[in-house]
């Protein structure tokens, strides 16, 4: 159990720093762009959150890749998982050509999309430069599958960690002295980004990851994963806009209480994926090794995430009394989410064990499973979020539908994890 143990940790630990690491691009930006007025903060709100949501949906380059570089290692065949982490590699950059050519083409319609109008010109001008990021931003995606495929979750770390250094020293350099403002932001980032992917590749090709170009059908899988992957995403997605429209029907106060909550739910989530990356990764493995040892293992992420998510919920327990203050001065606004935080401390052990039944099931590669039954409780969510304001329920119903939705996750999660096997 120590062994096991100390693997999870090993796992999980740099995966946690690489989670922690990713966000500070936009956090860099945002701190060196506000010096410049609200107009160029604003075009930066808005073109960040499009490239958010244009972006997520190639996440399953990450997790198509890991669970099947992880079986081929854990089967003794290096051969095959290298030549799966090639795969990998050709369609990042495939589709990261073509994501920047969608963005450039798009760009227009997508802030007006976005209600630029008073910014349009910033706004566009930052989007399109940060399109020719695509390639580098879908290598990085994929890199960090392939790696955690080969049981490596500390090079990830390192070269996130190397890439948002990068960023913080030419932000500065080139919105300030060189005088390019926001687009000086873009460009920084577009930089950065690329000399971590090119960092990445580079380590890959002496790897031996990088092969010819392995025909189309070799290619297809992943692009049958990125499906059920879109689906699962687009659902969670959709749920929590609508819980965010709901709260704005609530009134003002309402909603600026749920934007802190929501900060705080996504820092939590961050801290607990550690240990679903760390089950994509090792759990995969073990399959090809010893069916057995996968279980025993799965067993063992699932004790240590429910662990996890108890002490992360009486951490919070006090956070009530402070936590408001530390987001807003308005009494209003920190009383509402006062009276959330119950909520948010009670849904913090449940986030906890799906996250780990995800990073399971991906390891398990059980993607369509993942994909309906969270569009299932997401549905069912989204409508409790709907009947909210027309009931006359407050910002604690609201929460309480958030809760609710990951029961039924959980619920489905824990019926399949009973039913199926991780053997393949």
């Amino acid at each position: 159990m120590r062994a096991l143990d100390r693997e999870i940790l090993r796992l999980a630990l740099p995966a946690l720093g690489a989670l922690l690491v990713e966000p500070l691009v936009s956090v860099v930006d945002t701190a060196f762009v506000g010096r410049l007025g609200a107009r160029p903060l604003a075009a930066l709100g808005i073109t960040t959150a499009l490239l958010g949501l244009f972006f997520v949906v190639f996440n399953f380059l990450a997790y198509a890749t890991t669970p099947r570089i992880a079986y081929a290692l854990g089967k003794g065949d290096r051969q095959e998982a290298l030549k799966r982490a090639s795969e990998a590699l050709w369609l990042s950059l495939g589709l990261g050509g073509l994501a920047a050519l969608l963005l450039l083409v798009l760009a227009p319609f997508l802030v007006g999309l976005m209600g630029g109008g008073a910014v349009y010109r910033e706004a566009l001008g930052y989007l399109r430069l940060r399109a020719l990021s695509g390639p580098a931003i879908l290598l990085t995606t994929a890199a960090h599958g392939i790696y955690r495929g080969f049981q490596d979750t500390r090079t990830p770390f390192l070269v996130s960690l190397a890439a948002n250094l990068a960023n913080a020293l030419l932000d500065p350099v080139l919105i300030f002295p060189l005088g390019m403002g926001l687009n000086g932001a873009a460009l920084a980032s577009v930089l950065a980004q690329s000399l971590g992917a090119g960092w990445f590749l580079h380590r890959l090709v002496r790897l031996g990851a990088w092969r010819p170009f392995p025909g189309l059908a070799a290619l297809a899988p992943y692009l049958r994963v990125g499906g059920e992957m879109l689906l699962r995403t687009a659902s969670l997605v959709g749920a929590i806009a609508v819980a965010a429209a709901a709260a704005a029907r609530i009134g003002v106060v309402a909603v600026a209480a749920h934007q802190i909550l929501w900060q705080v739910w996504l820092l939590l989530a961050m801290a607990l994926d550690a240990l679903a990356i760390a089950a994509q990764a090792l759990v995969a493995r073990l399959r090809g090794e010893d069916p057995g040892a996968a279980r025993a293992a799965s067993d063992r992420l699932l004790a240590l995430g429910l662990w996890a998510g108890l002490a992360l919920a009486l951490l919070l327990l006090p956070g009530r009394a402070w936590v408001p203050a530390f987001f807003t001065p308005d009494p209003a606004v920190g009383a509402a989410v006062r009276s959330v935080w119950p909520v948010v401390v009670l849904a913090t052990p449940v986030n906890a064990l799906v996250f780990v039944w995800d990073g399971v099931f991906m390891a398990a590669e059980r993607f369509r499973f993942l994909a309906v039954t969270t569009f299932l409780a997401s549905l069912l969510g989204s409508l409790w979020f709907l009947a909210v304001p027309p009931l006359g329920l407050g910002l604690v119903a609201l929460w309480g539908g958030m809760l609710a939705m990951n029961l039924v996750r959980g619920a489905f999660q824990a019926w399949g994890y009973a039913k199926r096997k991780l053997a393949p």
